[in-house]
This record gives structure tokens, C-alpha cells and sequence, in this order.
């Protein structure tokens, strides 16, 4: 019976075949945590500029089409207004009315006064010439305000460029009558040097966000080329209750080729944690509340170990305990692996 036994247990060991596994060694480094989101390319706080009449009018000239590059001081647009015009002829000559009238009561104030030093005039009548000068004076400077501020409307029917930058959209040609609305523009105007990402970050995220963490942007589904770095410049002051999510705003690089409303992949860096203990991610085996890594013993043996896993980062997983940088992690056929299984390593 016992040599039975024996020749059971010789025939067992012989047919349990090796599992055929690919093994990494974990080693020490650093790995940074990511926040993977989404966004859209836009321009930054005043280098977008969208052009509207001042009041209704006519376009007269427009010298830029979609496309060409603007430098500061060129005339974009020419409007036609003779209502400006005639409101500042109106405003002027309401000035000029008022300017008379002034002189008129300095004038009468002055003569009631030395009318009073000699006993003529009452004191009544100067103190109706003094109103008179008040009222005058007031007049002047209320005529004063109204017709600069027709001549600042007016002015604004010749639009020169705030900014060099590239006329992004052209709405109307000359000879189109427009409204003094933001519904009706003429020429949008960006700044391509002066670009920024609107990224929506979940709220669980935000407190891992910091001003100045690197980031890379990178167009969906473009070459590898298209991919450029940027940093964050501001967190978000409140949170969209609807989503969950808060908007956090990055700069692009002056050399950026993202146009405006461009919508983008975004890897925001954020801690960092270094001479830690990293293996593959491929090697975490999650199992409910429970994770671990399958590692190879010299015995030619495959043993689960428990783990407490900290960053994953890409491909990389920082191990914080339960591994040891020297050992060999299964990366690839560790699924259904039995705990203890024989195991063939292959390269």
C-alpha cells in the first residue's frame, strides 16, 4: 500500500504542468500621482476680443478676413453712424449754449455787485445773479461731460487693434447694417500667444490640486507630436453642483498650436512620492476589498502577497508595504493563478 501511495504521488507531480508567466523585478523610484481630465483650449483673460457697433449702423469698411494676422494700432473696422454724429453736433452746440450763459452770468454778477457798493441794486438782486452763476457754471460742466462722451462714442465707430493677434471669425461685410448687441459682432480677435486650458476637475480631485503643478495637454486621437506641456494658474473659487466639478484654468506655452475652443486631454501632475517601491500596474491583482501581487520564490513557485498600494501613475504602482524592491513580480499570466502554483518564467 505504501509503495501504491508513493507511485500515486510520483504520477501527480509529474503531470502538474508549469504555468508559463512574464516576471518584473520591483525597484525603487519616484512616482507622481495624475489627475486625468478633460478641457477646452481657450484664449486667456483679454487676449479675446469680439467686435460690435457702438450703436446701430453701417459697416463701412472691414480690412481683415477670417484668418489674417492683426498688429496693435491697424484699423479692423470702419462704422457708418450718423446718429453719433449728429448727437455730438448736438451735444456741442447744448455746450456752446451753456458756455454763453456762463459768460452772460459772470458778467451780470459782477455789475449787480458794484451796483450793490453804491446802493442801486438790492441785496436780492445779487443773490439772483449769484444763482444764476451757479446754475450756470453747472450747466457747463454737465454740457461738458455729455459732449465727450459723444465724442468717445463716436470715436468708437474707427476700431483699431488692442493686441496683435489673428482675426478667428468674421460675421459681416461691407454695406451690412449691424446691431449694438453682442448677438450681432463683426470680427472676433484672439491672442494665439496667449492661450489657457478650461479643465473640468471632479471635486474628490480638488484638494490635490495646487498653483504651478505641471501638466501635459494632448488633442484626442492625434499624433504624439501634438502633445505640449502647461501649469496650473488658479483653483476654482466654487463648484458646479450639477457635475461635481469645479473648472481649473492652465497656461499654455507661447509657442502653443491649439486653437481656440479646441477640446483637449489633460494629465495634471500633482504629488510626488520618491525611493519608493514600484512595481508594473499590471501586476496588482484586485480581488473585492483585497490586493496583492503574485511574485516568483527561487523555488520556482508563484506566491501571493498582500499589498498596500499608493500611486498609480500610468503604468507604474508605488507598492507602501507587503514588497520588497529585490523581488519578481508576474506581470502577465497571473490570472486564475492558484496561490503556490508551479510557474515557468519566461523572456
Amino acid at each position: 500500500m505504501a509503495a501504491g501511495c508513493r507511485k500515486a504521488a510520483d504520477e501527480t507531480t509529474d503531470t502538474s504542468a508549469a504555468v508559463p508567466v512574464e516576471v518584473v523585478a520591483a525597484h525603487i523610484g519616484t512616482v507622481r500621482a495624475v489627475i486625468a481630465t478633460t478641457g477646452t483650449a481657450e484664449p486667456a483673460p483679454g487676449a479675446d476680443w469680439t467686435i460690435i457697433a457702438p450703436a446701430p449702423a453701417r459697416v463701412a469698411e472691414i480690412t481683415k478676413a477670417e484668418g489674417d494676422r492683426v498688429r496693435r494700432g491697424e484699423l479692423l473696422v470702419r462704422f457708418d453712424a450718423p446718429p453719433l454724429r449728429s448727437d455730438l453736433a448736438t451735444r456741442s452746440g447744448e455746450l456752446a449754449a451753456a458756455r454763453a450763459r456762463l459768460e452772460n452770468a459772470r458778467k451780470n454778477e459782477a455789475r449787480v455787485a458794484l451796483l450793490l457798493e453804491h446802493g442801486i441794486a438790492s441785496r436780492k438782486e445779487v443773490e439772483d445773479a449769484q444763482r444764476e452763476l451757479r446754475e450756470a457754471d453747472a450747466a457747463v460742466r454737465q454740457g461738458t461731460g455729455t459732449q465727450a462722451a459723444a465724442q468717445d462714442l463716436l470715436a468708437q465707430t474707427s476700431v483699431y487693434a488692442r493686441f496683435n493677434g489673428i482675426v478667428a471669425h468674421r460675421s459681416h461685410n461691407p454695406g451690412d447694417v449691424v446691431e449694438a448687441v453682442a448677438t450681432d459682432p463683426v470680427l472676433r480677435v484672439v491672442d494665439p500667444s496667449r492661450m489657457q486650458v478650461i479643465a473640468s476637475v471632479p471635486v474628490a480631485d480638488l484638494t490635490r490640486i495646487e498653483v504651478g503643478q505641471p501638466a501635459t495637454v494632448r488633442v484626442p486621437d492625434a499624433d504624439a507630436e501634438s502633445e505640449e506641456t502647461a501649469r496650473v494658474i488658479s483653483r476654482p473659487a466654487a463648484v458646479d453642483v450639477a457635475t461635481g466639478t469645479a473648472v481649473v484654468r492652465l497656461a499654455l506655452g507661447s509657442g502653443t498650436r491649439l486653437t481656440a475652443g479646441t477640446p483637449v486631454q489633460v494629465e495634471i501632475q500633482t504629488e510626488e512620492h520618491k525611493d519608493v517601491v514600484i512595481v508594473p500596474a499590471t501586476a496588482i491583482v484586485r480581488e473585492e476589498e483585497e490586493t496583492s501581487v503574485f511574485v516568483v520564490g527561487a523555488d520556482q513557485h508563484a506566491h501571493k502577497k498582500k499589498v498596500v498600494v499608493g500611486i498609480v501613475a500610468g503604468e507604474d504602482a508605488e507598492i507602501r508595504s507587503g514588497l520588497a524592491a529585490s523581488e519578481k513580480v508576474i506581470v502577465k499570466g497571473q490570472e486564475e493563478l492558484p496561490d503556490g502554483a508551479v510557474v515557468t518564467v519566461q523572456k
